[in-house]
């Protein structure tokens, strides 16, 4: 019997406008209804997928998750259950919907409430992916709202229009393992590429190399692809962190039965990274609704899975018979040991993109995808367009390369959502001059302007790297580096000049809201006095970053300044290498002479399961993480700044640059 495909649907329920007048949305959660009008009523842009499952809400991954869908909202308007109970089957919101981290819990929420349409005026990519994956139909369109409301049939194809072939299928048969259940029986296929050479862009290049040709024989690689191809890649790694194995375990078995396996175990890997230091920051209400048991089970089902398939974990590091961290947070270990220039690399956490600092095409997933990619090593792709960053000239003393980010998430076309989904490449003189490190946090961050990725090619930086931290074979690691045709075409190309630019910060809510700092005091109405500096994170916590804290806290303390009263400066590294790192420096003692508070790795404050986060509303923080949406390091207002600004924050008490504490 063949599966069938979905031809149309009727959604049921009401429609649910999240709205930034507070009155409007009350009245909805208390039963009633309003008249949409588009001009009266503003819709909330920028729902990060924090905002849709916070970050303890995660500990959940069955259909508990539906009774907190989005208790995180701005505002906390949203209780527990309100939308479950609410008779809810559309939901509807402005710019930039799911925004942020990958994770699956957020979609997966709306859907076991009820919510059968989400509809947006931009939806981000792995959010919307997630959406494909589970069965919940997304569209931008807002006259499908009309039709809701007459109790129409809409067919399917108005949630498939402008979807490449494969997601047009996911979204026909209801999910991605019902599509892969249709595939493996011969029912559908990927279409086949045959896209003639044409000069490709470096991540063109890499999948047109990774394309799955024949399933079954394993062939790989095409002739070219252009932007809007739909194929299957071959990964070359795999990963997943605590916070989402266990989802996606659970739909490994629910999907392919008890006995499947693991393919190719080598070259996956699970990390023990994000919850590491929670107990420290848990509030006791949460203790109360069980959720310390619920957060450790996360830990203990990963590795029962990593055992039972014989992939390696990299969990956590106990010393003297006390655990005090972990080995290292995924995406730095992932650039110490794992990626290889040319590869695909997956992981389900959105800042997957920081190993394209190594010439890799890696890219964040959710649950569905990983758990699929678990059994047949392979990852849906649509094949991006690219938009080409030159960077020209030299940064000025005192600009970093989270100055830069924060710059180009501020440009309004990464504000406007027209940047969702492509892949950020950068080139040019400015980036060859970067260390490894800092070329990291401009890949890092390209997934808060909406990007794919971003990728460098690499060059001799990359491979000296590779040479002294993992003693690779220099002209091996040059054989591996792809490089960008001449000729290749971007959707958009920007000429940046470095020089030009200055000592930014990201007003709390959004990492778009970057602003130069000499103008935050004007901005924010006066001087911004902090109460935490967090200097760590996969992007603030590197070798680079380290050498920033300890530049400016070693003039702060020869000048025998240390941390201002009141403020708490936290120091956490990305991983025990970069920790030893520090203490083969001496900054350590540099770091402790001036009243930093030290973390061993772990995500910790930047998704508020560890020391750094906030607990009331009217704290302060300046971080050096890379995104500060709404509740993410708790219930406080968070800035975003490069690790200078942070170290010399921290020394002041507010918001400067370190020329103001000299």
């Amino acid at each position: 019997m063949p599966i069938p495909r979905r031809t149309s649907v009727r959604p049921s329920g009401r429609i649910l406008y999240l709205t930034e007048d507070p009155e409007a949305l009350k009245l909805q959660l208390a039963g009633g209804s309003i008249e949409f009008d588009p001009d009266e009523h503003a819709l909330v842009n920028n729902i990060s997928t924090d905002e849709l499952t916070p970050g303890w809400v995660c500990y959940y991954y069955d259909e508990t998750l539906a009774r907190y869908c989005l208790v995180g909202l701005r505002g906390g308007l949203i209780e527990r259950d309100a939308i479950k109970s609410g008779g809810f089957g559309v939901i509807v919101s402005g710019r930039s919907k799911g925004c942020g981290s990958s994770r699956e819990t957020a979609p997966y929420s709306e859907r076991e409430a009820g919510i059968q349409i989400v509809v947006a005026r931009s939806i981000e990519k792995i959010y919307g992916q997630n959406c494909q994956n589970i069965g919940l139909l997304t569209t931008t369109d807002f006259g499908v709202l009309d039709r809701v409301r007459a109790g129409e049939e809409i067919p399917i194809g108005e949630f498939t229009r402008g979807l490449d072939p494969i997601s047009r299928d996911v979204v026909e048969y209801g999910g991605l393992f019902t599509y892969n259940k249709a595939r493996l029986a011969g029912e559908v296929s990927p279409p086949t590429i045959d896209t003639p050479s044409r000069p490709m862009t470096l991540c063109e290049k890499i999948i047109a190399a990774h394309a799955i040709v024949d399933a079954k024989t394993g062939k790989i690689g095409v002739a070219a692809v252009k932007p809007g191809d739909a194929l299957f890649v071959r990964t070359d790694v795999r990963f997943s962190h605590e916070y989402v194995t266990p989802m996606a375990e659970s739909l490994f078995r629910a999907g392919f039965g008890p006995d499947a396996k693991v393919e190719a175990p080598e070259s996956v890997y699970a990390f023990r990274d994000h919850l590491t230091f929670l107990d420290l920051v848990m509030s006791d209400a949460h203790k109360k609704m069980g959720l310390r048991e619920q957060a450790a089970s996360l830990a203990t089902v990963q590795e029962a899975f990593t055992q039972k398939h014989h992939v390696k974990l990299y969990g956590e590091v106990v010393r003297g018979g006390k655990t005090v961290g972990s080995e290292a947070i995924c995406h730095n270990k992932v650039i110490e040991e794992i990626a290889l220039p040319g590869q695909v690399v997956a992981g389900t956490d959105s800042h997957t993109c920081m190993a394209g600092a190594l010439g890799c095409f890696a890219f964040g997933v959710g649950s569905t995808d990983m758990a699929n990619a678990w059994l047949t090593r392979d990852i849906r792709v649509a094949v991006p367009e690219s938009a080409r960053f030159n960077l020209h000239g030299k940064l000025r003393p005192g600009v970093t390369a989270k100055d830069v980010m924060l710059y180009l998430l501020s440009q309004p076309f990464w504000k406007s959502g027209e940047g969702i989904g492509k892949v950020l490449e950068f080139a040019g003189e400015g980036v060859r001059a970067m260390g490894l490190d800092e070329r990291a946090t401009l890949t890092n961050m390209a997934v808060e302007a909406g990007g794919f990725t971003g990728i460098i090619e690499a060059d001799e930086v990359v491979v000296d790297y590779l040479v002294k931290q993992r003693g690779l074979d220099a002209d091996e690691v040059r054989a591996r580096i792809v490089r960008a045709d001449e000729g290749a075409t971007y959707m958009a190309v920007f000429d940046v000049d470095l020089g030009a630019i200055e000592p930014m910060v990201a007003t709390p809510g959004d990492p778009r809201n970057g602003v130069p700092l000499r103008s935050l005091e004007e901005v924010a109405g006066g001087a911004v006095k902090i109460n935490v500096a967090y200097g760590g994170s996969c992007t603030g916590g590197k070798k680079a970053d380290m050498d920033m804290y300890a530049e400016v806290l070693r003039a702060a303390v020869e000048r025998g300044k240390r941390v201002a009263e009141g403020v708490h400066l936290y120091i956490q590294f990305g991983s025990q290498d970069i920790r030893r790192y520090a203490e083969q420096k001496g900054y350590i003692e540099i770091f402790q002479r001036a009243g930093a508070e030290l973390v061993d790795p772990s995500c910790g404050a930047c998704i508020k399961a560890g020391p750094g986060v906030s607990f009331t509303a009217d704290e302060v923080t300046v971080s050096a993480i890379n995104r500060n949406f709404p509740g993410r390091s708790g219930p406080g207002k968070v800035y975003l700044a490069s690790p200078l600004v942070v170290a010399a924050s921290a020394i002041a008490g507010r918001i400067v640059e370190p020329a103001a504490i000299a």
